[in-house]
């Protein structure tokens, strides 16, 4: 089950019934994090796992470097695609991840911008700075933003939408690994290893990179992917 804290819910519950009855609609950004945590009365932290959980149900989109948007949508039908989420093991989820993330991330790499690119290593900047400082959940929290900065950056809305089935599970696959600083560090190194072939507008290497990525996540928490090609995982 993907599961979240008490206070996040309380939050993701709050959000909703404001979205639900127009306080923002459908092409509004939401009041900026600080503003929008101070007016709930929570942390920043919680407040960001609670926008992953409305990505999740499909009723906003983070934009990296713009804010947060709401998306329309049909809030009967959320709840259900968010049970339905709910019910996914990892091993789902990393299988799901297996087949679009080396797809999206060779598409990233033949047009991102020399921007975008700075964008990406600023927040793996954040991810190495964290794991010097020994600080696990801001380590985990720059992973996750890394991966959904990736994600935001590709122009397909059907990737889009499904990669927003999946941030809350991401979410909680940090939260497996969150206390471990060689297996943090490791995904440092290989999300490193994504970017230089981002950079190096390889798209063939971006996505051996990325595949061999999400096998190792699998690994790390005990989980062997039952993958028709994988070479990779040795």
């Amino acid at each position: 089950m993907i599961s979240s804290s008490t206070v996040v819910n309380s939050v993701v519950e709050k959000l909703r019934a404001a979205l639900a009855r127009g306080q923002w609609r459908s092409g509004d950004m939401l009041p900026g994090q600080r503003e929008l945590a101070e007016q709930l009365g929570i942390s920043r932290p919680s407040l960001r796992e609670a926008v992953i959980v409305l990505e999740t149900l499909g009723l906003v989109r983070s934009m990296p470097g713009k804010g947060v948007v709401v998306l329309e949508a049909n809030f009967t039908d959320t709840a259900n695609e968010g049970s339905a989420m709910a019910g996914a093991s990892l091993e789902d989820v990393l299988q799901l991840r297996y087949t679009l993330e080396p797809f999206i991330v060779g598409l990233v790499a033949q047009s991102i911008s020399s921007k975008e690119v700075g964008q990406l290593r600023l927040t793996l900047m954040d991810m190495r700075e964290a794991l010097e400082a020994n600080d696990s959940d801001a380590c985990a929290n720059a992973y996750i933003a890394f991966h959904e900065e990736l994600f935001a950056l590709t122009s397909n809305p059907i990737f889009q939408n499904v990669v927003q089935q999946t941030s809350n599970a991401l979410k909680q696959s940090a939260d497996v690994l969150r206390n471990s600083p060689q297996h943090l560090a490791e995904r440092l190194e290989e999300n490193e290893a994504v970017v230089r072939a981002i950079r190096a507008k390889n798209s063939a290497q971006a996505s051996t990179e990325m595949r061999r990525h999400i096998l190792r996540e699998g690994q790390r928490m005990g989980i062997e992917l039952n993958i028709p090609d994988d070479n990779l995982g040795t």
